[in-house]
C-alpha cells in the first residue's frame, strides 16, 4: 500500500511539473491556460518523437488535432453552410437566411496553422465564422488552402489568392447577393500572412475591378528576414507559439531542411547581398519604445546566399509582406492590425502598422498586453477562455463598424 501511495504521489509530482510553466502576471485563468500549453507541447513531443524514429512526419501528427477538432458544415435556423469549391479551391461557405433588403457584406477568412495545420472545418474556426455570419449578416467565405510540408509556397499563397479573385468577380458577388463596396478580407497568424498578401497583390491586378473595403490582420507572421526581435526574444517559450516551432513552420513552408532551419534558429539565413532588405524590419525605428524593452539592435549576422538561391520565397512578398517596399503599400484598405503581448509574432504586426501608417494606410492596432498567440480560437470546450471571448466581440464590432 505504501509504494502505491509513494508511485501515487511522484507521478502526480511529475504531472504538476510538466503542467506548471511560471506565465507572466497578468495572464488571466493561468491553470488553464497552462492545461492548455501542456496538451500542445504533449502533442509536439509525440510529433517528435514519431519523426525521431520514423513513424510519422512531425507535421501530421500535429495533424490530429485539426482531424480532432473536424466539424461538419451544419446549418442552423440562422445560417446555411455548405462545403464547396471556388476556382477548384475548397472552401466553406455561411449564408446568412435572414432576408434584407439591402445587399449583403462579406468576409474572405484565411485560417492559421503556419501554412502547415488547421482547417475552416475546425470547431473554433466553425465557431468564429458562423459567428461573424450571423452578427453581421455576411456571407463568409473560409478557405480551405491546401498545406505544407506535402504542398511548399507558393501553394497556399496562390490558392487563396484564386479564390479571392473568383470571388470578387461582381457575378459572383451579385450570384450571392452581396455588395461589391463592402467586402472584406480577414485572417489569423499565417492566415494572416495571406490575407496581407493577397491585399497588397490585388492592388497591382488589373483583372479585378472589385476593390477590398478592409483587411483584418490578427496575430500576423509578416516576416522571416529577423527571427530575433525583442518579442522573438522575450516569447520565444510562451503558451502555443514557440520560437522553435514558427521557425519550424517557416521551414516546412519553404522545404524540409534542417540546415535550414539551424540557420533561421540562430538568425544567420539571410545573405549580405539582401542586406538592403533589412531597413524594413529595423524595429529600432518600427517599435515603440516600451516594447524594445532594454534591447539593443545590431545588424544583422548574414549567411549564405545558398538559401536564398535554393528558396527564393524567403525575400518573397508574397511569403514577407513587410518586405514591400513603401510605395507598394500605399493604397492598401482600411486595416485592422491585433497584436498580443506575449506573441514571438508581436513586433511583426506592430512594424507593419507603423510601415502601414507612414505609407498613408489608415490603420486601427488593437494590441492586447495580458495574452498570447492563438487567442481567438480558445473559444470553445475544454480551453474556453473568457478573454477569446472578450477579444471575439471587439473584432466583430469593428468589423461590424467598418465594414
Amino acid at each position: 500500500m505504501a509504494s502505491k501511495l509513494l508511485f501515487f504521489l511522484i507521478a502526480s509530482v511529475l504531472v504538476a511539473y510538466y503542467i506548471y510553466k511560471p506565465l507572466p502576471d497578468n495572464v488571466e485563468e493561468k491553470w488553464k491556460v497552462m492545461m492548455l500549453d501542456a496538451t500542445f507541447r504533449s502533442l509536439g513531443d509525440v510529433a517528435y518523437l514519431a519523426e525521431l524514429f520514423g513513424i510519422k512526419h512531425y507535421m501530421e501528427v500535429l495533424m490530429l488535432l485539426t482531424h480532432a477538432e473536424h466539424t461538419e458544415p451544419t446549418s442552423d435556423e440562422n445560417i446555411t453552410v455548405t462545403d464547396t469549391s471556388f476556382n477548384n479551391v475548397p472552401v466553406r461557405l455561411y449564408i446568412p437566411k435572414k432576408q434584407t433588403d439591402a445587399l449583403r457584406r462579406a468576409v474572405i477568412y484565411i485560417h492559421g496553422g503556419g501554412w502547415c495545420l488547421g482547417s475552416p472545418a475546425m470547431k473554433p474556426y466553425d465557431l468564429l465564422t458562423r459567428q461573424t455570419a450571423q452578427q453581421l449578416n455576411a456571407v463568409v467565405v473560409s478557405i480551405d488552402y491546401r498545406l505544407a510540408p506535402k504542398f511548399r509556397f507558393p501553394t497556399q499563397f496562390d490558392d487563396v489568392y484564386a479564390v479571392v479573385k473568383f470571388f470578387l468577380d461582381k457575378d459572383i458577388l451579385a450570384q450571392y447577393y452581396v455588395d461589391p463596396n463592402r467586402v472584406s478580407i480577414a485572417g489569423d497568424s499565417a492566415g494572416g500572412n495571406l490575407a496581407a498578401a493577397a491585399a497588397q497583390q490585388l492592388l497591382n491586378d488589373p483583372g479585378v475591378k472589385v476593390k477590398l473595403k478592409i483587411q483584418a490582420l490578427i496575430y500576423p507572421v509578416l516576416q522571416d528576414l529577423d527571427l530575433n526581435t525583442p518579442s522573438y526574444q522575450d516569447n520565444g517559450n510562451m503558451p502555443i507559439l514557440s520560437k522553435s516551432l514558427m521557425v519550424r513552420f517557416w521551414n516546412e513552408y519553404f522545404a524540409t531542411d534542417r540546415a535550414l532551419a539551424e540557420a533561421m534558429h540562430s538568425n544567420r539565413h539571410i545573405p549580405s547581398e539582401a542586406g538592403h532588405l533589412f531597413k524594413f524590419v529595423n524595429w529600432s525605428r518600427l517599435l515603440p519604445e516600451n516594447l524594445k524593452n532594454r534591447h539593443i539592435y545590431v545588424k544583422p549576422e548574414y549567411g549564405r546566399s545558398h538559401f536564398v538561391t535554393k528558396y527564393p520565397g524567403l525575400l518573397d512578398t508574397r511569403a514577407c509582406p513587410l518586405l514591400s517596399e513603401d510605395d507598394q503599400l500605399k493604397g492598401l484598405p482600411l486595416t485592422y492590425v491585433l497584436t498580443c503581448m506575449y506573441d514571438v509574432l508581436r513586433d511583426d504586426g506592430f512594424m507593419y502598422a507603423s510601415r502601414l501608417k507612414k505609407a498613408g494606410v489608415q490603420v486601427v492596432h488593437a494590441h492586447y498586453d495580458n495574452t498570447f498567440h492563438g487567442i481567438l480560437l480558445m473559444n470553445a470546450w475544454p480551453f474556453d477562455l473568457s478573454i477569446a471571448h472578450q477579444i471575439s466581440n471587439k473584432y466583430m464590432h469593428w468589423l461590424d463598424e467598418n465594414l
